[in-house]
């Protein structure tokens, strides 16, 4: 059997020839329905101190599910990507805290509201500012895709202030207490889990919440009617059962430390570790394959692309030049949506995170070491083939027997150099809900807010392993030299 790690290596390897793999067909009589979700929304969707998936979302989910005969498979990762992956059929419904509104009934198919909701607007705890009019001038933070930024970017003209964008709840939030941004809008029952939790903001209305609404699940339009059915059922069913106010009152009025852990662990930099030591670990060792396959499979593609621009063909060469030029010039992140979010609407084959994410270091870190394995073969003395072809060697013999290995011995810090930047740039990745370090992070702070000591963490274990890496690389320079 193949190992569960090595598998989407080998179909992103697959994707990456031009053969798309397919999944298997789902047992007919228990559908299997991919969920997408954003996991930093406590208390409707967040990540326990057991790194389990819980909030009033995830347990009204699984209810739905248990008395529906259905199993799921559950998509954590940015507000806007989870939205996105249903709009485009790369998840079959959404649940996330997703406000209810005119403008996502015309892209979407909605539930009833499970839950009521309203918007708070927040400054940073002891803040002068008192009223919205006094924002004037001032810079306020926004989620981007959520009902909150646009009920306050709605304010913006009446009252004067600027706004500024983030893709995720705990970025934002510390945007404020750092001083950077002078307030932010958010949920009400979102930002009070928060500030219980020891966030340094106060909200400004509490007893007059602007923009009330509903939550929703989303399906995407004419899309799994009964899969809303279920959920509508189930719903009313929870609320006449008692089961409903169950599982709110677990997350609003019980004590929170059952979910983000001891005061003792959270406000230390040693208990943090100490408790979520396998989740930094799997975070880490899902980073290093990403890493290691990214690095191998690209550097197989680049010295593809690096040949290919010294060949005596002219297409090649220009084919090469071209390859390079694009992937080099596209931002890392963009590439990541496109192949996870967009190209699956137009191939109409689901792609998973881990494959799309490998795919994504290939193509970019492919076209940097195409350009530098093409520059190193250029580096090396026109004279040597010309003395192998006076010796009658062919050119393909020649590149093979002389060019190739001294351009591979110039090339070799820079291979080196090249694994770094990937190991680094695999932290983009977090945005398609890749469960890397970054990720890891980001799920941790969003259940305990403790940003400074998690991300003091996570640089840490970076610095750390590019360290070991650097020292590999002089190492191994050394030896060649």
């Amino acid at each position: 059997m193949v190992n569960q790690r090595v598998k989407p290596i080998l179909v992103a390897f697959t994707l990456f020839l031009g053969l798309f793999a397919f999944g298997t067909k789902a047992n007919a009589a228990e559908p299997n329905y991919v969920i997408s979700t954003d996991a930093t929304y406590a208390p409707f969707d967040f990540q326990d101190k057991n790194n389990e998936y819980v909030g009033i979302d995830q347990d009204i989910l699984k209810e739905v599910a248990k008395r529906n005969h259905f199993t799921y498979t559950l998509k954590p990762m940015s507000f806007n990507a989870a939205a996105q992956m249903v709009a485009n059929g790369q998840a079959d419904g959404i649940i996330a805290g997703m406000a209810i509104t005119d403008e996502r009934k015309q892209v979407y198919d909605v539930s009833d509201s499970y839950y009521k909701t309203g918007v708070a607007w927040i400054t940073k705890k002891g803040s002068k500012i008192k009223s919205l009019s006094e924002l004037k001038g001032k810079t306020v933070a926004l989620k981007s895709g959520t009902a909150a930024s646009n009920y306050g970017l709605s304010l913006q003209k009446k009252y004067g202030f600027k706004v500024k964008y983030f893709n995720d709840t705990d970025t934002m939030y510390n945007d404020v207490v750092n001083g950077n941004s002078a307030a932010t809008f958010e949920d009400m029952p979102v930002i009070q889990y928060a500030i219980k939790n020891g966030l340094d903001l106060e909200v400004k209305n509490p007893n007059n919440p602007g923009n009330a609404g509903g939550y929703g699940f989303f399906v995407k339009k004419g899309q799994n009617p009964q899969l809303i059915a279920d959920f509508n059922k189930t719903l009313k069913e929870m609320k006449a059962d008692g089961s409903y106010q169950k599982i709110v009152d677990k997350y609003l009025k019980s004590d929170q430390k059952n979910f983000t852990g001891s005061s003792a662990d959270n406000n230390s930099t040693w208990g943090i570790l100490r408790s979520n030591k396998k989740a930094f670990f799997d975070g880490l060792v899902q980073t290093i394959e990403l890493t290691v396959a990214g690095i191998i499979l690209a550097s197989l593609w680049g010295m593809v692309l690096g040949l290919m621009g010294v060949a005596k063909s002219k297409f090649l060469r220009g084919l090469s030049t071209t390859i390079i030029y694009a992937f080099r010039g596209l931002p890392l992140m963009v590439l990541a949506f496109f192949i996870y979010i967009g190209l699956p609407g137009v191939i109409g084959t689901k792609i998973p995170a881990f494959t799309a994410g490998l795919l994504t270091l290939i193509l970019n870190e492919g076209a940097y070491t195409g350009a530098f394995v093409r520059g190193g073969f250029e580096a090396v003395d026109r004279g040597q083939m010309e003395a192998a072809r006076s010796l009658g060697l062919p050119y393909g013999k020649a590149m093979s027997k002389v060019v190739v290995p001294q351009g591979l011995k110039i090339m070799v810090p820079s291979f080196v150099n090249q694994f770094i930047i990937t190991l680094k740039d695999t932290s983009i990745l977090s945005a398609i809900g890749i469960l890397e370090l970054t990720q890891t992070g980001t799920l941790i702070v969003a259940r305990n807010s403790q940003g400074f000591r998690v991300w003091a963490i996570i640089g840490l274990i970076y610095m750390i392993v590019i360290t070991l890496l650097t020292w590999f690389s002089n190492w191994l320079k050394k030896r060649l030299d």
